[in-house]
């Protein structure tokens, strides 16, 4: 568990453990101390690459993000809300919920005027299955997403600060070296940070979506070391794209996201033929782990994405099956 907290005291009081902007530190590995079962995984991890738009993938060949595009089942059309900004985009990726519903707008952290998001979250609806969930948000902002009592841990920047792909990796490898959470979500924000000082497709900003693909690279490593090699499900999107020096609008350059999936339960080599928006990435976690979502819920499974015997197991769950 880490050392040092933020000071507060209702998230100590709830046992939501939130890291600070000091280099956390963990307990050596301890078993599961729970007996909760996903419907088709037990652990899923959700990266999210800030500003990635579906078509740098080709053009800089990340690696590790290109293996995954390779070899799971995804599709370059996703799409995000509006507005197509960084905070709204990450509320709907986590809460399942259009913005009309969760109702973040603003784009900086506003935590002392607003708090957290007033809709339960994906990491809320999952540890009350009894699911352990951690988060590692590297622009402080996400202090919106923190919900007292629904991350075991979680840490990000203070006030609107920004951290590197390498110090959030970091933190990533040292977690999962101690802790196997069911739910793991990361963020990097590389290609974003690039492309507001020097422009989306810039010699610059294939040169951060390469350093982006260098952290999901250690983090997908360390969860071979912590889960066992293929014994996961990685879901890799992002939050919009962008055009010149910005997004936000309506544009397809701004709105249009990757949605790619990998691992355990899925369909490998293969094209998604669902309609994909950023609120089905909740609502695919949720499904995968055999949680009922909310009555109402804007996000669905990306069903076409998993294999038969995937989506029979989900729907098993969700029927009340074994």
């Amino acid at each position: 568990m880490p050392t040092r907290f933020r000071s507060r005291s209702l998230a100590l009081a709830l046992g939501v453990f939130v890291g600070t902007s000091a280099s956390p530190a963990w307990s050596a590995p301890q078993p599961p101390a729970h007996t909760a079962r996903g419907a088709v995984s037990d652990h899923i991890v959700i990266i999210s690459v800030d500003g990635l738009r579906p078509d740098a993938i080709a053009r800089y060949a990340p690696r590790r993000i290109s293996r995954l595009l390779r070899e799971g089942s995804s599709t370059l059309h996703a799409q995000t809300i509006l507005p197509s900004k960084t905070l709204p985009s990450h509320t709907s990726m986590l809460t399942g919920e259009d913005v009309d519903h969760h109702g973040i707008t603003w784009n900086d952290n506003e935590t002392d005027v607003h708090g957290t998001v007033a809709v339960p979250t994906v990491f809320g609806l999952a540890r009350e299955h009894g699911f352990r969930t951690a988060a590692f948000f590297s622009k402080g902002k996400f202090n919106h997403l923190e919900v007292p009592g629904s991350l075991d841990y979680a840490q990000a920047p203070t006030g609107n600060g920004k951290w590197s792909a390498d110090r959030t990796a970091g933190d990533v490898e040292k977690y999962l070296a101690a802790q196997g959470p069911n739910l793991l979500f990361v963020h990097f924000g590389e290609p974003d940070y690039a492309g507001h000082r020097w422009g989306w497709m810039s010699w610059a900003y294939g040169r951060a979506v390469k350093k982006a693909d260098e952290g999901v690279a250690r983090v997908l490593a360390a969860a071979d070391r912590a889960f066992g090699d293929g014994n996961y499900t990685v879901i890799l999107t992002a939050d919009h794209g962008g055009h010149g020096r910005t997004h936000g609008s309506r544009d397809p350059l701004d709105t249009t996201i990757p949605w790619i999936t990998w691992g355990r339960g899925v369909r490998g080599h293969s094209t998604v033929s669902d309609t994909v928006r950023t609120m089905d990435t909740a609502g695919t976690a949720l499904w995968l782990l055999g949680v009922e979502p909310p009555a109402g819920l804007d996000g669905s499974p990306v069903r076409s994405a998993y294999t038969d015997g995937a989506r029979h197991a989900a729907d098993a769950v969700a029927a009340g099956g074994p």
